[in-house]
């Protein structure tokens, strides 16, 4: 059996995921900085952390094969837009947390997810915009901190 964590679990996409990888014969562990979830979920063990600090990421990996991260400071884009680098700071903190528990425990799989905000706004006006593709990130124009905190992500090799 799988055993998958998913962080951000009780978010709109992980509250989802977790469900989704549930139906699939996953067994999850689901982490959040906030116990309420979007919808009912039904993970394995959750785990209420904040993943800004390496030994809670380090707790939260162990006998892991799969990690879905999905955990940011996030709030829209009026709080992303109001606090600026703080967003930036904090994400990059989970991130390369994330990633190095990972490395340290052999996790098998690393997904990241990035976000629409990697994209510069001219390329999201038109209701009529062809659907975005990696390569409209570059040159790179992110509209936020939040954006180029995962533009920073995505630019690994």
């Amino acid at each position: 059996m799988i055993r998958s964590l998913v962080t951000g679990g009780k978010g709109f996409i992980g509250s989802y995921l977790v469900n989704y990888l549930k139906e699939h014969g996953h067994w999850v562990r689901s982490v959040d900085i906030k116990p309420q979830s979007y919808l009912e979920t039904k993970e394995d063990e959750f785990c209420l952390v904040d993943l800004r600090d390496f030994s809670n990421a380090l707790r939260v990996i162990k006998h892991i094969d799969y990690v879905w991260n999905l955990a940011a400071n996030i709030g829209g884009i009026g709080f992303i837009t109001s606090v600026g680098a703080e967003v930036k700071h904090d994400n990059v903190l989970i991130n390369t947390y994330m990633l190095e528990v990972s490395r340290q425990n052999k996790v098998k799989r690393f997904l990241f997810s990035s976000s629409a905000c990697v994209y510069p706004t001219y390329k999201q006006t038109s209701p009529d915009v062809e659907g975005l593709k990696e390569a409209d990130a570059f040159p790179a124009d992110p509209d936020n901190f939040y954006g180029w905190e995962k533009k920073r992500v995505l630019n690994l090799p």
